[in-house]
């Protein structure tokens, strides 16, 4: 059972650091606070470029395996 626990931490710090990178990757699309009263529709209707829905959906799968990889040690390891 060593091994499948040492497996499912290096694969969660793995997925961790992943996940921190992409989403620093992210351009910012924000204005700032003019953004929270309504002021930034404009960049906000633009579309996207083929990469950011590439990169978002990497991020969003790697997300997805975080949280599994968290609920499977969760149940395996009884933490």
């Amino acid at each position: 059972m060593a091994i499948i626990e040492l497996f499912l931490w290096i694969l969660q710090f793995g997925l961790g650091i992943g996940l921190i990178v992409l989403v620093l990757v992210h351009s910012g699309r924000g204005g700032g606070l003019s953004d929270m009263f309504g002021g930034g529709l404009g960049a906000s209707a633009a579309g996207s470029t083929v990469m950011e829905k590439n990169l978002d959906r990497i991020t969003v799968v790697v997300a997805l395996l975080f949280a599994f990889n968290t609920l499977i040690m969760a149940m395996l390891l009884d933490v």
